[in-house]
């Protein structure tokens, strides 16, 4: 498993995210050259909506962004399900791409290049954050990242019965029951749970990679085909195993390394051909 203690190739700051409620904590990584017109990464934890912690943040792909990319990775620690459930954490997160915007100069990022990434809930979370600023228009994102989305709190072919390693179906009943309970499922906001999504048109390209035998393998898939439906870029990868997180809980097998190849492929085609402004334009383009 990889280390959650900072890497000496990256600088850290603390810093506090003003929110509609106070503020949250968060973690700003940066690389140790200062920045000049950076892609700022919005890098949200996982943890099923019940736990975890931004310092996750070390042990994931986000290091990568900035050592080997020089991103900026904003990390918020959201409130988690076991104080509030939804809509508190999509909020926190929302207020934290708000942030990133609004200081983007500042952070020596480019505006035209906000993107967001997270893995597991952390992966729901960056999708839903995505729909948001779609139908809001506060934020353009650039790119997505949800790795191994937790996408859907009703049962898939993949979800259901499944005894995989680290998430299983009782975990994922679990944690979907604590983030949404006082909410009418019937009702259901994509904001909650982003499989729910109608409308994908105008959402940020997308890239993710999934195990094919874990539970969140359907959901992600689905989501993925309904993106490319929609004619927004959205490239899947699938690693054959059970394990959730798989690059994250064994970091040193060939598979992972498989994993953080081709995910570094693709932030780099992100980095050279996906900006805001070029969307823009294509939407407005498919309006005509």
């Amino acid at each position: 498993m990889r280390s959650m203690k900072p890497d000496k190739g990256v600088r850290v700051r603390k810093i506090r995210i003003p929110t509609e409620h106070g503020s949250i904590p968060a973690l700003l990584l940066s690389p140790l050259v200062t920045p000049v017109n950076a892609p700022g990464v919005l890098w949200l934890h996982g943890g099923g909506y019940i736990v975890g912690m931004k310092e996750m943040v070390h042990m994931s792909r986000a290091v990568d962004l900035v050592k080997k990319h020089g991103a900026v990775v904003l990390s918020p620690g959201y409130r988690l399900a076991l104080q509030r459930p939804f809509p508190a954490a999509m909020e926190d997160c929302y207020a934290a791409l708000l942030y990133l915007k609004q200081n983007a100069e500042a952070l020596g990022v480019r505006s035209d290049q906000i993107m967001v990434g997270g893995e597991s809930a952390g992966g729901g979370l960056c999708a839903a954050v995505c729909i948001r600023a779609r139908d809001t228009g506060e934020v353009n994102v650039a790119f997505q990242m949800p790795l191994y989305p937790m996408l859907d709190d009703r049962d898939t072919e993949t979800s259901r019965d499944n005894h995989g390693r680290v998430w299983n179906t009782r975990r994922n009943h679990l944690a979907w029951r604590l983030y949404l309970r006082g909410t009418d499922r019937a009702q259901l906001s994509p904001y909650a749970a982003p499989a729910r999504l109608e409308d994908f048109s105008g959402l940020p390209p997308a890239y993710t990679f999934v195990g094919g035998d874990e539970p969140f393998y359907a959901e992600t898939v689905r989501y993925f085909e309904r993106l490319r439906s929609a004619c927004v870029p959205a490239e899947l990868d699938i690693y054959h195993t059970d394990m959730h997180a798989f690059d994250m809980m064994q970091s040193d097998t060939p598979l992972s390394a498989a994993a953080v190849e081709a995910f570094d492929w693709h932030f780099a085609y992100a980095k050279e051909h996906f900006f805001a402004q070029q969307r823009d334009e294509r939407e407005t383009a498919k309006r005509k």
